[in-house]
């Protein structure tokens, strides 16, 4: 099959576009990998020091003729998803010392909790701490002793600042390597409705915690498919895990084995081979372009609208959410997995999972095959599936056939002829909305507003009974700059009430929503934000918008709203406490959320 016309012109437009970024960065790769790593040209104290606690390598790392491999690890024991890489690093010497190779420990990154910090102060400094791991990753391999990385992430904003931090050093190989997904649980959408009884008042605080105990149960990342699953399927899509390797449960020999063997196939793409595969080379305009039909593909999490824009960046490539739009008119939705349907990621990996989705997408000519990836060259090596046999690991080709319609379909039956992203313009400003798992009947919402400037507001006049009518509950003054543009997640339950009363219901906020954003329509990361003056902040109670997402409008009706000043906010009480003073830098730094929000440059 043909590459797709919109897929091929997409490519060529972000090619064009970042042609002097791409061409200044690969040139510093080039610049980089021509010098090497500097342990052999380490003063005899700098050596003393980088191999002191090396143990039994100490003489190997002196001789430097082995490949030495570097580890830069999320692993926190709060994180379900990041518990299980407490004993990967002896795992990872152990299986490159069988080749004759060494590791260590480069360096930690933070890995902070969205589901943790849902609602609360914490989230505040979530979106930042994706450019603080890509900080963090930059130190770990800033000694520049290493022949090749492996990354050890997984949740919202570990793995795309994981990325961003490797592209610095974009001209040694790197592996990414996943825990997966913990095993099935209380169902995602009995959950959902417990939470919205708890918010309805006819189940109490105990129910609530256990049912939700019940989801939340063991190591492993959560189960649905929000942030973190969706930057595993992007890895996989985009040629940075090995194939089939994102969810395989925690502490199965499977896991393991493709943890091993990804070690194994890190040190084999440096320099000292004759496989050498940086990442710089691996994340390319083409594997973007495939990452985000993906994530068309798949109805994934709404904050990779802005991540993969940031991690683009770092390796000079320039996306826009246009890209994205137009991939997301043409990709069709495959899979169904919650919030976009009732199964979950374990579920969706029974049913033929990424290698059948891959292999689909492939044939309907909506993802380059061409691209270098870390299981060779040609993303056909990702049809393949991992299996454990008496000779040890193997591939074989997954199934090409759906286990199971509801969850993975061919691309000749799709659940939608287009994805579930798409982009809003109007004179509100421009933002996107995730629609594969809003109802046909509720994409469509006109309404007067009422506005809010944080989401206790919100609550409060919910609870209160304030919201009886048709309503599109306006929420500013949440972007990057303002207070770190938090998820606004926990408003989901009463805005679904709302709905299921029968009301038309939208939210439009210049802030973010959650990876798992469902039912009700959200017209989110809107520019520019209501601290830069953009239309958001002009907005009165009782304003008429129109939220058209089939359309692609969010527009104002009432007229003369933007002659009107825009509204201030007083954002005092959001510049302290848990840990926000120290991120004030990069409130005054940031970018907007179409540019990636990050307060890195280009």
């Amino acid at each position: 099959m043909s590459l797709h016309q919109t897929v091929k012109t997409v490519t060529d437009r972000i090619i064009a576009r970042s042609e002097t970024t791409r061409g200044t960065y690969l040139e510093r790769m080039q610049a980089a990998q021509k010098k090497g790593p500097a342990r052999a040209h380490l003063s005899c104290s700098g050596q003393a020091h980088a191999y002191a606690a090396a143990g039994e390598d100490q003489a190997q790392l002196a001789e430097g003729t082995a490949g030495h491999l570097g580890i830069v690890t999320a692993y926190n024991d709060m994180l379900s998803a990041h518990q299980p890489f407490e004993t990967y690093p002896q795992r990872i010497r152990d299986a490159v010392r069988k080749i004759g190779g060494t590791a260590q420990v480069a360096g930690g990154v933070p890995a902070m909790c969205d589901g943790v910090t849902q609602g609360e102060a914490g989230m505040e400094l979530s979106l930042f701490s994706r450019d603080v791991i890509a900080m963090a990753a930059g130190v770990a391999m800033s000694h520049n002793v290493f022949d090749a990385s492996v990354y050890l992430g997984v949740c919202d904003k570990i793995v795309p600042g994981l990325v961003i931090g490797a592209q610095s050093f974009g001209h040694v190989p790197a592996v990414f390597l996943p825990a997966g997904p913990m095993t099935s649980g209380i169902s995602n959408d009995e959950k959902a409705k417990t939470r919205q009884a708890f918010a309805k008042g006819e189940i109490g605080r105990d129910e609530l915690l256990k049912s939700e105990m019940g989801s939340y149960h063991g190591p492993g990342t959560c189960t649905f498919y929000g942030t973190a699953n969706t930057n595993q399927m992007l890895m996989e899509f985009m040629g940075l895990h090995l194939p089939g390797s994102s969810f395989i449960n925690p502490g199965t020999e499977l896991r393991d084995a493709l943890t091993e063997e990804g070690v194994r196939r890190a040190l084999s793409l440096s320099a000292l081979g004759n496989n050498y595969t940086p990442v710089c080379d691996v994340l390319d305009e083409k594997a973007f372009v495939n990452g985000i039909t993906g994530l068309m593909a798949t109805g994934g999490s709404t904050n990779l609208l802005i991540h993969l824009i940031a991690m683009a960046r770092a390796g000079g490539i320039i996306l826009d959410w246009q890209d994205f739009s137009d991939l997301s008119d043409v990709v069709p939705l495959l899979a169904r997995v919650y919030p976009n349907g009732l199964a979950d990621v374990n579920h969706f990996h029974a049913a033929g999972g990424l290698g059948y989705l891959i292999g689909e997408l492939l044939g309907a000519g909506f993802l380059h095959p061409d691209t270098k990836t870390v299981a060779g060259e040609g993303l056909e090596n990702y049809v393949m599936e991992p299996f454990l046999s008496e000779d040890g690991l193997t591939w074989r080709r997954g199934t090409n056939t759906s286990l199971n319609e509801a969850i993975a379909r061919p691309a000749t039956n799709a659940f939608q002829k287009t994805g579930g992203l798409k982009r809003l313009t109007g004179k509100l400003g421009t933002g996107v909305i995730k629609i594969s798992a809003v109802a046909e009947e509720h994409q469509v919402v006109e309404a007067p507003v009422r506005v809010f400037h944080d989401q206790d507001e919100v609550k409060a006049a919910f609870k209160a009974g304030e919201l009886t009518d048709d309503v599109i509950v306006v929420v500013r003054f949440q972007g990057p700059k303002a207070n770190g543009m938090p998820e606004l997640h926990s408003l989901t339950p009463m805005l679904s009430i709302l709905q299921g009363q029968g009301k038309k219901v939208a939210l439009v906020t210049d802030g973010r929503m959650s990876g798992a954003s469902g039912k009700v329509p959200a017209a989110i990361h809107v520019v520019p934000e209501a601290l830069d003056g953009g239309p958001i902040s002009k907005l009165q109670d009782g304003d008429i918008v129109r939220l058209d997402a089939p359309n692609g409008v969010l527009e104002i009706l009432t007229e003369g709203v933007l002659d009107r000043a825009a509204v201030t906010a007083d954002l005092s009480a959001n510049e302290f406490g848990t840990g926000r003073d120290l991120f004030q830098a990069f409130r005054r730094s940031v970018a907007a959320a179409d540019k990636g929000a990050s307060v890195f440059g280009v």
